[in-house]
């Protein structure tokens, strides 16, 4: 930690992003300084509109693909676009931000000799043949289909991380994220619960990929982020690092497509019908995270908020989206 301030300064990046700025919002509360780093690409300002007025917060437009210069205690990765839709939209870009982006911030943590947060995803495991899926699972991806500019780009990321903590000694922390939601979720980001959500707002049919009976398991920001902390104030020191991961962060519970439609449509008192279209290329089947590591290494963590009420919280943020807009 740099010696002239007794606070942390952190660097986000993917900092006005749905989790990035929830990421802040609590490391603000607990008193320390912040730079967000965000290209704007998929975050956005409103996210993050309301801390423009606290001295402790800082907002840089940057890409991570290109070396940022700046001085911090830690860093949390979290800027890549995630939802297929956006990383769909250009997906060379989408594999240099995963790559090019976890070289860029590893090197910079390796001279600041700085911890470092990778935000990865259970995409890591593809259309899995173990379930739940556990760490220790090396997973089933299609190397050349057009989900694996993500997965494949953030298992490239996590070969980094942990090259980087084997031969430099870099004090890492790498987390499998699995399905989240909850308020800032990007209206048009093509994901099922804001996809759920919008539609019965709007009063439209609610579209089911395949015949609904895939599983997901859905955990509120809220809790994850609760993880991320945790996982990230694990000690250790530069030089001799704390356990590194992976974890899997996510909430066990697991529930249908056609489950979930059915609780929006009932959340919002919707009329919409569920409709069917044919099941997107690679589309897993299933995705339910075995979080026992998780419990055991972080103070017993385990999500806390059910989905009846983290959708009712998300429902409530996405009307008055829609009813004002910005």
């Amino acid at each position: 930690m740099r010696t002239y301030s007794p606070r942390k300064r952190i660097l986000v990046t993917g900092g006005a992003g749905f989790l990035g700025s929830h990421l802040i919002d609590r490391l603000l509360e607990r008193g320390d300084e912040v730079v967000c780093a965000d290209n704007l690409f998929t975050g956005t300002k409103r996210n993050i509109d309301h801390l423009h007025d606290n001295p402790r917060f800082e907002f840089i437009r940057h890409d991570i693909t290109f070396p940022l210069y700046i001085e911090v205690d830690e860093i949390y990765n979290l800027a890549c676009p995630a939802s297929p839709i956006h990383y769909q939209h250009d997906p060379v870009a989408t594999t240099k931000t995963s790559v090019h982006g976890a070289i860029n911030m590893l090197g910079l943590a390796k001279r600041l000799r700085a911890r470092i947060f990778q935000a990865s995803t259970s995409e890591v495991y593809g259309d899995p043949s173990v379930h739940p899926q556990t760490e220790a699972y090396w997973g089933n991806v299609n190397p050349i289909g057009t989900r694996s500019c993500y997965d494949e780009g953030k298992r490239c990321a996590e070969t980094l991380f942990f090259d980087y903590h084997r031969q430099h000694r870099l004090d890492i922390r790498v987390a499998r994220i699995f399905n989240t939601y909850g308020p800032r979720m990007h209206p048009n980001d093509g994901r099922v619960v804001s996809n759920f959500i919008v539609q019965a707002l709007k009063g439209e049919d609610i579209t089911v990929y395949g015949d609904g009976q895939q599983s997901r398991s859905f955990c509120h920001v809220d809790d994850l982020v609760e993880g991320f902390l945790r996982f990230m104030d694990l000690p250790g020191e530069a030089g001799a690092p704390g356990f590194a991961g992976p974890i899997n962060l996510g909430n066990p519970n697991e529930f249908t497509i056609r489950e979930l439609a059915e609780k929006v449509i009932a959340l919002t008192g919707a009329k919409s019908k569920i409709v069917s279209r044919p099941l997107p290329a690679d589309d897993p089947l299933q995705r339910q995270p075995d979080i026992s590591r998780a419990q055991e290494y972080l103070g017993g963590w385990t999500p806390r908020i059910q989905l009846d009420e983290g959708l009712t919280q998300t429902i409530a943020y996405f009307d008055a989206l829609l009813t004002h807009g910005d």
